[in-house]
């Protein structure tokens, strides 16, 4: 008998043996299964619903012929239970991802992202256009004025109120979501300006001082030079001088601007017309960036109430008109 069970056992010890190394071999495969590149060279979309496995998407990677071998997932899972846990969302496929990667993204819930930028100096109108161009970003109606409402903002001017900046967002976000994060950044920044303010500022409300903010912005082609064109526009409101800033009228004119002005616009009596109005136009005419509300609230020290364009985005400025007029007619008379 007990040679019989030394027989035995003599006999299975190569099939046990047989049988580990083939259960090494299968994890061993395994392992480099979830190691493969997908088979793919641009992003691609990934969209993961509700009630999908990980069996399920593997499935959907192989029919979309980015892997292969679908089948072994179910034995990985085995091995790792927690690659079972996945989470819905969109996702993108990345060039050099491996299906292990992928794998832990979905687990991770780590969704694409995009990201939507609201440039200074442009108009509600130019950003709206820019909303409704970015990728699965859902934009509805009025939604500026919505997120004023949302806030107890019930003026419906929403130009000039929100902070331009550069949003992140997910799939199938709503626009409000990014607006309400642009509008407590402009409401932050601004009312740091505004308690910040210089005390001899001829302004008497933060809106105001958004109003001059937003027409630096437009005004100035380098940074350098915001605190002197807000001196200018603050020396001016002190006089009682009209701020005389052609992008105010270019506001105002709306559509029917072609990139001139003509005399005509320029005595054309409109609300944004500054050559015609006394003291700032109603509204802000652009977002202004926090450099420009900060030099709203802190113009430079000094006298002057003119600037002309050089043309290469920089200006001449002047104390007086005698010396305006001559930078006018070396600057400008002379180029055209």
């Amino acid at each position: 008998m007990k040679t019989i069970t030394t027989r035995l056992l003599a006999s299975l010890i190569p099939l046990f043996a047989v049988v580990c190394l083939s259960g090494y071999w299968f994890v061993n495969e395994l392992i480099v299964f979830q190691k493969q590149a997908l088979q793919l060279d641009q992003v691609e979309p990934l969209n993961v619903e509700p009630g999908t496995s990980i069996i399920k998407l593997a499935q959907h990677l192989e029919q979309q012929a980015l892997i292969t071998d679908s089948w072994k997932v179910k034995y990985l899972v085995k091995l790792e239970p927690k690659l079972a846990q996945i989470k819905t969302g969109y996702y993108q496929l990345i060039p050099g991802d491996t299906l292990e990667s992928v794998f832990k993204r979905v687990r991770l819930g780590q969704e694409a992202v995009f990201s939507v930028t609201l440039i200074e100096g442009k108009s509600i109108k130019e950003w709206q256009q820019a909303l409704a161009k970015s990728e699965r970003l859902i934009v509805g109606h009025d939604d500026f004025n919505q997120v004023l409402l949302a806030n107890g903002d019930t003026s419906g001017l929403p130009e000039g109120k929100f902070y331009p900046e550069t949003f992140h967002y997910h799939a199938d976000d709503n626009v409000q979501t990014v607006l309400q994060r642009s509008f407590d950044m402009m409401q932050m920044s601004l009312k740091q300006a505004w308690a910040g303010r210089d005390k001899d500022l001829a302004l008497n409300s933060p809106y105001e001082l958004l109003i001059i903010a937003s027409i630096i912005e437009k005004e100035t082609g380098k940074p350098e030079e915001r605190d002197w064109v807000s001196a200018v526009f603050n020396n001016r409101l002190k006089k009682g001088m009209r701020l005389q800033t052609d992008p105010t009228v270019i506001y105002g004119m709306g559509e029917r601007y072609k990139g001139n002005i003509t005399r005509k616009d320029l005595r054309e009596a409109t609300a944004f017309n500054t050559y015609k109005i006394d003291g700032l136009p109603p509204t802000p005419i652009a977002a202004p960036s926090r450099a420009s509300l900060f030099a709203a609230a802190n113009p430079a020290k000094v006298n002057y109430l003119y600037f002309v364009s050089r043309n290469d985005g920089s200006h001449v400025f002047s104390a007086t008109l005698k010396a305006h007029n001559k930078a006018v007619n070396e600057f400008q008379r002379k180029r055209k």
